[in-house]
Protein backbone atom coordinates (compact mmCIF):
# COMPACT_ATOMS: atom_id res chain seq x y z
CA UNK A 1 0.00 0.00 0.00
CA UNK A 2 1.29 3.43 -0.99
CA UNK A 3 0.74 5.65 2.06
CA UNK A 4 1.04 9.44 1.67
CA UNK A 5 2.34 10.61 5.01
CA UNK A 6 4.33 13.59 6.25
CA UNK A 7 7.70 12.97 7.86
CA UNK A 8 7.73 10.98 11.11
CA UNK A 9 9.85 13.68 12.77
CA UNK A 10 7.22 16.33 12.07
CA UNK A 11 4.47 14.11 13.48
CA UNK A 12 6.52 13.36 16.60
CA UNK A 13 7.31 17.02 17.15
CA UNK A 14 3.65 18.04 16.81
CA UNK A 15 2.39 15.23 19.09
CA UNK A 16 4.86 16.15 21.85
CA UNK A 17 4.20 19.90 21.53
CA UNK A 18 0.43 19.34 21.48
CA UNK A 19 0.57 17.07 24.52
CA UNK A 20 2.61 19.59 26.53
CA UNK A 21 1.21 22.72 24.83
CA UNK A 22 4.81 23.87 24.96
CA UNK A 23 7.61 23.88 22.41
CA UNK A 24 10.31 23.94 25.10
CA UNK A 25 8.88 20.93 26.98
CA UNK A 26 8.50 19.03 23.71
CA UNK A 27 12.11 19.86 22.86
CA UNK A 28 13.25 18.58 26.26
CA UNK A 29 11.38 15.30 25.75
CA UNK A 30 12.74 14.80 22.23
CA UNK A 31 16.27 15.96 23.12
CA UNK A 32 16.32 18.69 20.48
CA UNK A 33 16.09 22.49 20.55
CA UNK A 34 12.78 24.41 20.66
CA UNK A 35 13.72 25.86 17.27
CA UNK A 36 13.95 22.37 15.82
CA UNK A 37 10.50 21.49 17.18
CA UNK A 38 9.09 24.73 15.75
CA UNK A 39 10.64 23.94 12.36
CA UNK A 40 9.10 20.44 12.29
CA UNK A 41 5.67 21.74 13.33
CA UNK A 42 5.83 24.40 10.60
CA UNK A 43 6.75 21.68 8.07
CA UNK A 44 3.68 19.67 9.08
CA UNK A 45 1.45 22.76 8.87
CA UNK A 46 2.71 23.38 5.33
CA UNK A 47 2.03 19.74 4.42
CA UNK A 48 -1.55 20.00 5.75
CA UNK A 49 -2.05 23.55 4.50
CA UNK A 50 -3.54 24.38 7.88
CA UNK A 51 -2.30 25.87 11.15
CA UNK A 52 -2.08 23.52 14.14
CA UNK A 53 -1.49 25.97 17.01
CA UNK A 54 -2.65 29.37 18.09
CA UNK A 55 -0.08 31.28 20.05
CA UNK A 56 -1.43 33.05 23.10
CA UNK A 57 0.18 34.90 25.98
CA UNK A 58 0.33 31.79 28.19
CA UNK A 59 1.68 29.46 25.50
CA UNK A 60 -0.05 27.40 22.83
CA UNK A 61 -3.60 26.34 22.04
CA UNK A 62 -4.63 23.77 19.46
CA UNK A 63 -6.59 24.80 16.40
CA UNK A 64 -9.50 22.68 15.17
CA UNK A 65 -7.11 20.82 12.85
CA UNK A 66 -4.70 20.24 15.72
CA UNK A 67 -7.45 18.90 17.96
CA UNK A 68 -8.52 16.54 15.19
CA UNK A 69 -4.98 15.28 14.61
CA UNK A 70 -3.73 14.80 18.21
CA UNK A 71 -5.87 11.84 19.50
CA UNK A 72 -5.13 9.64 16.50
CA UNK A 73 -1.41 10.45 16.60
CA UNK A 74 -1.18 9.79 20.35
CA UNK A 75 -2.91 6.42 19.94
CA UNK A 76 -0.70 5.55 16.97
CA UNK A 77 2.54 6.39 18.79
CA UNK A 78 1.39 4.43 21.86
CA UNK A 79 0.66 1.42 19.67
CA UNK A 80 3.96 1.83 17.84
CA UNK A 81 5.87 1.89 21.14
CA UNK A 82 4.02 -1.23 22.30
CA UNK A 83 4.84 -3.12 19.09
CA UNK A 84 8.51 -2.10 19.22
CA UNK A 85 8.72 -3.22 22.86
CA UNK A 86 7.18 -6.57 21.98
CA UNK A 87 9.67 -6.99 19.12
CA UNK A 88 12.57 -6.18 21.45
CA UNK A 89 11.31 -8.65 24.05
CA UNK A 90 11.06 -11.59 21.65
CA UNK A 91 14.79 -12.13 21.96
CA UNK A 92 14.39 -12.40 25.75
CA UNK A 93 11.41 -14.73 25.90
CA UNK A 94 13.67 -17.73 26.51
CA UNK A 95 15.91 -15.90 28.99
CA UNK A 96 14.97 -16.30 32.66
CA UNK A 97 16.78 -13.94 35.03
CA UNK A 98 16.66 -14.75 38.73
CA UNK A 99 17.89 -12.69 41.68
CA UNK A 100 18.82 -14.36 44.96
CA UNK A 101 21.17 -14.08 47.91
CA UNK A 102 24.67 -15.49 47.50
CA UNK A 103 24.22 -18.14 50.20
CA UNK A 104 20.94 -19.41 48.76
CA UNK A 105 22.42 -19.43 45.27
CA UNK A 106 25.54 -21.40 46.22
CA UNK A 107 24.04 -23.83 48.75
CA UNK A 108 20.60 -24.48 47.26
CA UNK A 109 20.02 -23.21 43.75
CA UNK A 110 23.24 -23.96 41.86
CA UNK A 111 23.31 -27.67 42.83
CA UNK A 112 19.81 -27.98 41.32
CA UNK A 113 20.20 -25.90 38.16
CA UNK A 114 20.95 -28.98 36.05
CA UNK A 115 17.56 -30.39 37.01
CA UNK A 116 15.82 -27.22 35.86
CA UNK A 117 17.71 -27.23 32.56
CA UNK A 118 16.81 -30.88 32.02
CA UNK A 119 13.13 -30.20 32.70
CA UNK A 120 12.98 -26.95 30.69
CA UNK A 121 15.83 -26.89 28.16
CA UNK A 122 14.14 -24.04 26.25
CA UNK A 123 14.99 -21.55 29.00
CA UNK A 124 18.36 -19.98 29.62
CA UNK A 125 18.61 -19.36 33.36
CA UNK A 126 20.69 -16.35 34.40
CA UNK A 127 21.50 -15.84 38.07
CA UNK A 128 22.15 -12.52 39.79
CA UNK A 129 23.49 -13.44 43.25
CA UNK A 130 23.36 -10.33 45.39
CA UNK A 131 22.01 -9.36 48.83
CA UNK A 132 20.38 -6.18 47.52
CA UNK A 133 16.70 -5.84 46.67
CA UNK A 134 16.32 -5.43 42.92
CA UNK A 135 13.85 -3.39 40.90
CA UNK A 136 12.25 -6.02 38.67
CA UNK A 137 11.03 -3.59 36.01
CA UNK A 138 14.06 -1.32 35.80
CA UNK A 139 16.73 -4.04 35.99
CA UNK A 140 15.08 -6.65 33.78
CA UNK A 141 14.81 -9.27 36.54
CA UNK A 142 12.05 -11.86 36.02
CA UNK A 143 11.79 -13.16 39.57
CA UNK A 144 13.67 -13.30 42.85
CA UNK A 145 14.22 -15.41 45.94
CA UNK A 146 14.00 -13.12 48.96
CA UNK A 147 14.51 -13.79 52.64
CA UNK A 148 12.38 -12.07 55.24
CA UNK A 149 8.79 -11.83 56.42
CA UNK A 150 7.23 -10.75 53.14
CA UNK A 151 5.59 -7.52 52.05
CA UNK A 152 8.06 -6.22 49.45
CA UNK A 153 5.71 -3.90 47.63
CA UNK A 154 2.50 -3.48 45.71
CA UNK A 155 2.28 -5.24 42.39
CA UNK A 156 4.43 -8.19 43.49
CA UNK A 157 3.32 -11.80 43.91
CA UNK A 158 4.89 -13.52 46.94
CA UNK A 159 4.93 -17.28 47.52
CA UNK A 160 6.36 -18.59 50.79
CA UNK A 161 8.64 -21.51 50.00
CA UNK A 162 10.17 -23.01 53.15
CA UNK A 163 9.48 -23.35 56.84
CA UNK A 164 12.94 -22.77 58.22
CA UNK A 165 14.57 -24.04 61.40
CA UNK A 166 17.97 -23.48 62.99
CA UNK A 167 20.16 -26.16 64.61
CA UNK A 168 23.87 -26.90 65.17
CA UNK A 169 25.69 -28.87 62.49
CA UNK A 170 29.22 -30.18 62.12
CA UNK A 171 31.32 -32.57 60.08
CA UNK A 172 30.99 -36.28 60.95
CA UNK A 173 34.77 -36.25 61.39
CA UNK A 174 34.44 -33.87 64.32
CA UNK A 175 32.46 -36.51 66.19
CA UNK A 176 35.35 -38.97 65.84
CA UNK A 177 37.76 -36.75 67.74
CA UNK A 178 38.68 -36.50 71.39
CA UNK A 179 35.50 -34.65 72.39
CA UNK A 180 32.42 -36.02 70.59
CA UNK A 181 29.32 -33.82 70.97
CA UNK A 182 26.52 -35.69 72.74
CA UNK A 183 24.82 -32.79 74.52
CA UNK A 184 24.85 -28.99 74.19
CA UNK A 185 27.35 -28.60 77.05
CA UNK A 186 29.93 -30.50 74.95
CA UNK A 187 30.14 -27.51 72.60
CA UNK A 188 32.60 -25.94 75.05
CA UNK A 189 35.33 -28.14 73.56
CA UNK A 190 34.73 -26.89 70.02
CA UNK A 191 35.01 -23.75 67.90
CA UNK A 192 31.76 -21.90 67.27
CA UNK A 193 31.37 -20.62 63.70
CA UNK A 194 29.40 -17.38 63.34
CA UNK A 195 27.67 -15.43 60.62
CA UNK A 196 27.32 -11.67 61.03
CA UNK A 197 23.56 -11.11 60.87
CA UNK A 198 22.05 -8.82 58.27
CA UNK A 199 18.79 -8.74 60.20
CA UNK A 200 18.09 -7.31 63.63
CA UNK A 201 15.78 -8.66 66.28
CA UNK A 202 14.80 -12.03 67.62
CA UNK A 203 14.04 -13.48 64.19
CA UNK A 204 17.75 -14.04 63.67
CA UNK A 205 19.06 -16.92 65.80
CA UNK A 206 22.75 -16.62 66.69
CA UNK A 207 24.85 -18.66 69.08
CA UNK A 208 23.93 -16.45 72.02
CA UNK A 209 20.21 -17.04 71.42
CA UNK A 210 20.66 -20.75 70.74
CA UNK A 211 22.75 -21.43 73.86
CA UNK A 212 20.29 -19.50 75.97
CA UNK A 213 17.40 -21.58 74.60
CA UNK A 214 19.42 -24.74 75.33
CA UNK A 215 20.03 -23.49 78.91
CA UNK A 216 23.81 -23.57 78.47
CA UNK A 217 25.44 -20.85 80.55
CA UNK A 218 29.14 -21.72 80.75
CA UNK A 219 30.11 -21.16 77.09
CA UNK A 220 31.23 -17.81 75.66
CA UNK A 221 28.83 -17.36 72.75
CA UNK A 222 31.04 -14.69 71.15
CA UNK A 223 34.16 -16.79 70.61
CA UNK A 224 35.09 -18.19 67.23
CA UNK A 225 35.57 -16.87 63.68
CA UNK A 226 32.92 -14.78 61.94
CA UNK A 227 31.79 -14.85 58.31
CA UNK A 228 29.85 -12.40 56.18
CA UNK A 229 27.95 -15.22 54.43
CA UNK A 230 26.25 -18.21 56.00
CA UNK A 231 27.46 -20.40 53.14
CA UNK A 232 31.04 -19.69 54.26
CA UNK A 233 30.30 -20.74 57.83
CA UNK A 234 28.68 -23.93 56.53
CA UNK A 235 31.71 -24.72 54.36
CA UNK A 236 33.99 -24.21 57.37
CA UNK A 237 31.85 -26.70 59.31
CA UNK A 238 32.06 -29.22 56.45
CA UNK A 239 35.86 -28.88 56.61
CA UNK A 240 35.79 -29.79 60.32
CA UNK A 241 36.79 -26.33 61.52
CA UNK A 242 34.00 -26.06 64.09
CA UNK A 243 30.25 -26.11 64.67
CA UNK A 244 27.88 -23.84 62.74
CA UNK A 245 24.26 -22.95 63.24
CA UNK A 246 22.73 -24.46 60.15
CA UNK A 247 19.54 -23.19 58.60
CA UNK A 248 17.46 -26.11 57.41
CA UNK A 249 17.06 -24.86 53.84
CA UNK A 250 20.77 -24.28 53.25
CA UNK A 251 22.10 -27.46 54.87
CA UNK A 252 19.52 -29.91 53.47
CA UNK A 253 21.84 -31.20 50.73
CA UNK A 254 24.86 -31.47 53.02
CA UNK A 255 22.85 -33.43 55.60
CA UNK A 256 21.43 -35.79 52.99
CA UNK A 257 24.87 -36.45 51.48
CA UNK A 258 26.57 -36.95 54.85
CA UNK A 259 28.85 -33.94 54.66
CA UNK A 260 27.19 -32.57 57.79
CA UNK A 261 25.29 -34.05 60.70
CA UNK A 262 22.60 -32.47 62.82
CA UNK A 263 23.89 -32.59 66.39
CA UNK A 264 20.65 -32.53 68.36
CA UNK A 265 17.02 -33.37 67.65
CA UNK A 266 15.66 -30.02 68.80
CA UNK A 267 15.44 -27.13 66.35
CA UNK A 268 14.41 -23.51 66.71
CA UNK A 269 11.86 -22.28 64.15
CA UNK A 270 12.36 -18.78 62.78
CA UNK A 271 9.91 -16.16 61.57
CA UNK A 272 11.91 -15.33 58.46
CA UNK A 273 11.41 -17.47 55.37
CA UNK A 274 12.37 -17.70 51.72
CA UNK A 275 9.84 -16.32 49.25
CA UNK A 276 9.51 -16.53 45.49
CA UNK A 277 8.72 -12.98 44.33
CA UNK A 278 7.80 -11.66 40.88
CA UNK A 279 5.58 -8.97 39.31
CA UNK A 280 1.89 -9.92 39.34
CA UNK A 281 1.54 -8.92 35.71
CA UNK A 282 3.83 -11.82 34.71
CA UNK A 283 1.94 -14.49 36.69
CA UNK A 284 0.83 -16.33 33.56
CA UNK A 285 4.08 -15.90 31.64
CA UNK A 286 5.19 -19.36 30.42
CA UNK A 287 8.70 -19.01 31.80
CA UNK A 288 7.43 -17.81 35.19
CA UNK A 289 4.95 -20.70 35.34
CA UNK A 290 7.71 -23.17 34.43
CA UNK A 291 10.14 -21.96 37.08
CA UNK A 292 7.44 -21.66 39.74
CA UNK A 293 6.22 -25.23 39.16
CA UNK A 294 9.75 -26.62 39.17
CA UNK A 295 10.73 -24.69 42.29
CA UNK A 296 7.67 -25.76 44.29
CA UNK A 297 8.33 -29.38 43.32
CA UNK A 298 11.93 -29.08 44.56
CA UNK A 299 10.76 -27.48 47.81
CA UNK A 300 8.35 -30.34 48.47
CA UNK A 301 11.11 -32.87 47.80
CA UNK A 302 13.44 -31.06 50.19
CA UNK A 303 10.87 -31.09 52.98
CA UNK A 304 10.40 -34.83 52.61
CA UNK A 305 14.13 -35.48 52.48
CA UNK A 306 14.89 -33.28 55.49
CA UNK A 307 12.15 -35.02 57.47
CA UNK A 308 13.75 -38.38 56.69
CA UNK A 309 17.24 -37.13 57.61
CA UNK A 310 15.95 -35.73 60.90
CA UNK A 311 14.36 -39.02 61.84
CA UNK A 312 17.49 -41.01 60.98
CA UNK A 313 19.98 -38.71 62.69
CA UNK A 314 17.84 -38.16 65.77
CA UNK A 315 17.49 -41.91 66.18
CA UNK A 316 21.26 -42.28 65.86
CA UNK A 317 21.86 -39.42 68.32
CA UNK A 318 19.47 -40.92 70.87
CA UNK A 319 21.16 -44.34 70.72
CA UNK A 320 24.63 -42.78 70.97
CA UNK A 321 23.72 -40.85 74.09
Amino acid sequence: MNRRLPSLNSLRAFEAAARHLSLSKAAEELHVTPAAVSHQVKSLEEYLSAPLFRRVSRGLLLTDTGQLLLPGLRESFDRLAEVVTQAMNTKDQHRLTLSSSQSFASKWLIPRMDRFRSAYPQYDLRLDASPRLVDFEREGIDLGIRYGIGGWGAGLEEIRLFREEVFPVCSPELQKGEHPIRKPQDLKWHTLLHMDALFAGESWIDWENWLKAAEVIDIDARRGPRFSLLSMAIEAAIEGQGVALGRSVLVADDLAKGRLIKLFCDSIPVDFAYFLVYPKRTTESPKIVAFRNWLLSEVHGDEERLRSVNQTQCSHSASAS
